[in-house]
Formats: structure tokens, C-alpha cells, sequence
């Protein structure tokens, strides 16, 4: 969805001869198509919740833009604290999401927020943060959205396509080898996801991100919860449960190895775990049965400090980062093709990213952000 919108953007800036490269045979196919939909500008990082209003801005037009209904929810994104420490992480993000405009987030006592979600039992709840305008997206959508909107504008695409190698002249990419022969090159973004590190050693570039499981759960079709139940997280194990078409999902972001794991099928211990966390949080599922053949695993393109990587490689002068984004990236797709884009035309981005630029870990300058948002 990001190399999408980047696309998109171009081409509607006027910039010709725009071409998405995949290895898939069809749209959808990597991490977008995994994507579990939640939307949130509740972040603990200036940059991020920036990100985000600028995205929802692009999310409320993005009918009228592309004639494709991206699915946006309002439906509101609910954080349960049941600790001190997360209390006081929900008041310092609550008082930087003011700062930057999120006027509509509020922190809630313990009653306010199992009032917002009566389904929760909530004994060791203590408290918690609440934003109606967070919600539910259609990854699928949105990407259909960018795709087709491109290709009236002229972008092209090479489906069932491999970059296997770039070409350099000195500090420039001069051409891709593809498994469809050579391509020669103006600009090369680097799109890639969880693949991003093999694509930037195509051009003898470092760039430090790892792929990370992550999991998801659904249940059979099920009016135990409602379909506006609002995005429900609990602080203290990341636990999260919403309704998605008619059914439960469920994600615990457990540990795993970081690295490139090939094996998208789901665990069945991590299953059967997060199942019964399901219903002690939300008795209301406990007669809800699990549909196995919709469970699944994806990957994350994790950065070092869990923010994304934007804008030009300091190691390669044409070559443009859109990577890191650590499980943030379909939110954030309608901001970052429009950011990338402004950068590869030489433009002033909309908003400043530059904290997020890709020397910032050689400089020592990593984004600092509270853990638990």
C-alpha cells in the first residue's frame, strides 16, 4: 500500500513514467493483505500522531479522490490501564496528542472507560484513553483505491516481477535487473516491507530492518460483540480485540525472534493462548468457537527504534527509503506517499519528517518513545 500511494502521489503531481514493480502476481499479496485494519492517531511521538491526522485527512477525502470507499470507522480506539506507570504513559501521550492537534483524545477514570466498552471485565482496570475519531480502514480497498487511480494517471505495473539486482554509476542507481530484463531509473523507492534490507543490498546499501511475526485470531461469524465495539487494547500484555465482518478478532503481540520468518501459519498454541485470554477479558465470546482456516500470521518491517525510515539513502543519491514503519504502515500510507513523493520531486514535504531520516541511527539520533503506545 505504501509503494501504491507513492505512485499514486507522483503521477498526480504529473510526474510520467511511474512503475510498480512486485513479485506477486496480483495486488495484495505481502503484508497489506494481512494488515488487521485498525486506525489511530493516539501515538506518544510528535511525528506519529502528524502522521496519522495527516493520513485521516487523506482517508475522509479518499472516496471522492479515487471513487473507492476506504472503509473508515470512527468507531474509536479504547487503551485499558490496569498500572500506575500506564496511567502516567496515557497522561504524558494524552498531553503531546493535545499539543499537536488530537484535541478529541481524553484520558478516562476507571468507570469512564469500562462505560466506553461494558463488555470488558475490567477488575484490575484502573483506568485508560479514549479517541472517537480512531476507527477501522480496508487495507484492501485503500490499495485497490491507489492502484486503479494510478493507472488512469499512468503508472504502470510489472506483476510477477523480481528486482534480482541494481546497477550503480558512482553514487546513483542507474538501472534495476529484473526478471523481465532492465529497467533504467530516475529514482528508485524502496518500498519493500519486511524484504526492505535484500532490496537495499541490491545497491550495496544498509538498511536496518527485520521482519516480525505477528499473529491473528478470528472467530466464527458471531454477534457476541458489536460491529462499532470500539478497538479495545489492554496495556499491560498489548492484548487487542475488535469485530471484523461479523466475527471476533484477536491479536497478543507475543515475543518472536526477530529475523525473517517464512511460516504465515498461525501457531496453534499461540491460538488456543490467545483464545482463552479472549474470553476472560470479554466473557461474552467464551461460547465463541474459533474459525482456524481464517487465523493467519504476517510480517511487520520493524526499525530499530519502531519508526519508519523516509527519504533519501545518505549512501545512494537517487535511492528513496519508505520502510521501518513497524506495524504502522497502512495507516500511515496516505502520509507517506504523499511525503515521498514531494522528496523525490524536490519538493518541501507537507509535513517535517525529518526526524524519521535514514542517517538518524549512524548520527545516534533515534526517535525516543514511550514503549506501551
Amino acid at each position: 500500500m505504501i509503494g501504491a500511494s507513492i505512485a499514486y502521489h507522483l503521477a498526480r503531481a504529473g510526474v510520467d513514467d511511474v512503475v510498480i514493480l512486485d513479485r506477486a502476481p496480483g495486488p495484495g499479496a505481502g503484508s497489506t493483505g494481512r494488515a488487521t485494519g485498525g486506525f489511530r492517531a493516539q501515538f506518544a511521538t510528535p511525528v506519529n500522531v502528524k502522521m496519522s491526522l495527516m493520513s485521516r485527512d487523506a482517508l475522509l477525502r479518499f472516496n471522492d479522490e479515487t471513487g473507492v470507499d476506504p472503509g473508515f470507522q470512527q468507531v474509536g480506539y479504547l487503551w485499558l490501564a490496569s498500572s500506575p506507570d500506564e496511567m502516567n504513559a496515557i497522561r504524558a501521550a494524552h498531553e503531546l496528542q493535545h499539543a499537536e492537534g488530537l484535541i478529541e483524545a481524553s484520558v478516562l477514570t476507571r468507570e469512564e472507560a469500562l462505560d466506553v466498552n461494558p463488555l470488558v471485565k475490567g477488575d484490575d482496570i484502573i483506568g485508560g484513553a479514549f479517541c472517537p475519531t480512531d476507527g477501522y480502514i480496508r487495507p484492501l480497498e485503500i490499495l485497490r483505491g491507489y492502484l486503479e487511480s494510478a493507472e488512469r494517471l499512468g503508472v504502470r505495473f510489472l506483476w510477477d516481477t523480481k528486482c534480482v539486482g541494481m546497477v550503480r554509476d558512482g553514487d546513483r542507481v542507474e538501472s534495476l535487473q529484473t526478471t523481465r530484463g532492465h529497467i533504467a531509473v530516475d529514482a528508485v523507492v524502496n518500498a519493500a516491507g519486511p524484504w526492505a534490507a535484500h532490496v537495499a543490498e541490491m545497491a550495496g546499501v544498509n538498511l536496518p530492518v527485520t521482519a516480525l511475526r505477528r499473529q491473528a485470531a478470528f472467530t466464527v461469524p458471531t454477534d457476541a460483540i458489536p460491529a462499532k465495539m470500539p478497538m479495545t487494547i489492554f496495556m499491560d500484555n498489548g492484548f487487542h480485540v475488535r469485530a471484523r465482518d461479523g466475527r471476533a478478532l484477536f491479536s497478543w503481540p507475543t515475543p518472536e525472534q526477530p529475523g525473517e520468518p517464512l511460516e504465515l501459519a498461525p501457531d496453534e498454541n499461540w491460538v488456543n493462548d490467545v483464545t482463552a485470554h479472549a474470553r476472560k477479558r470479554l466473557p461474552v465470546l467464551e461460547s465463541a468457537a474459533i474459525d482456524w482456516d481464517m487465523c493467519y500470521a504476517g510480517l511487520y518491517e520493524m526499525s530499530p527504534d519502531h519508526h519508519a525510515i523516509l527519504g533519501k539513502s545518505p549512501a545512494c543519491a537517487n535511492m528513496f527509503f519508505a520502510n521501518g514503519s513497524s506495524g504502522h504502515g497502512v495507516m500511515h500510507s496516505p502520509a507517506i506517499g504523499s511525503i515521498i513523493a514531494d522528496m523525490i520531486m524536490e519538493k518541501e514535504p507537507q509535513l517535517d519528517v525529518s526526524m524519521l531520516r535514514p542517517s538518524r541511527f549512524d548520527e545516534g539520533q533515534p526517535v525516543i518513545a514511550a514503549e506501551l503506545l
